[in-house]
């Protein structure tokens, strides 16, 4: 299998068969829309969050609600819980969570991020609240 890289950061496969790329640049997918399984945009991403211990990405931070990027409120959504759709026209996140799901998750402010570094409370609780490990 082998990939052919673009200027957005996206590895792409050229031959061969996957899911999609195994690997992309760290900074493509802020910004990128968050949809859910009906199609509703739930947000975009704002920021990844790097597991430098384990070598992988932890979670992703998804902004949801406001207007201009004001009063929007923050949430922490685990990496395996959202999907990449290549197949669709414009390249997307999903997030199998209703709307009225997601306004009710554990969230938090710009100024407000929460300690998810030790795994604790936080941590385990967003993984239960979108059933991830």
């Amino acid at each position: 299998m082998s990939y052919e890289h673009n200027t957005h950061g996206l590895d792409k496969i050229t031959e061969g068969k996957g899911p999609g790329p195994r690997l992309m640049g760290a900074t493509w997918p802020i910004g990128e829309s968050v949809y859910n399984n009906k199609g509703e945009n739930l947000g975009e991403i704002k920021e990844i969050m790097l597991d430098v211990e384990n070598a992988k990405i932890a979670y992703a931070v998804l902004s949801f609600g406001g207007f201009l990027g004001i009063a929007d409120k923050l949430f922490a959504v685990p990496w395996d819980a959202l999907t990449l759709k290549l197949e669709t026209l414009d390249t997307r996140f999903i997030l199998d969570v209703e709307k009225e799901r997601l306004e009710s998750a554990p969230g938090f402010d710009k100024d407000n991020w929460p300690d998810m570094a030790d795994g604790g409370l936080y941590a385990s609780q967003i993984r239960s609240y979108y059933g991830t490990k």
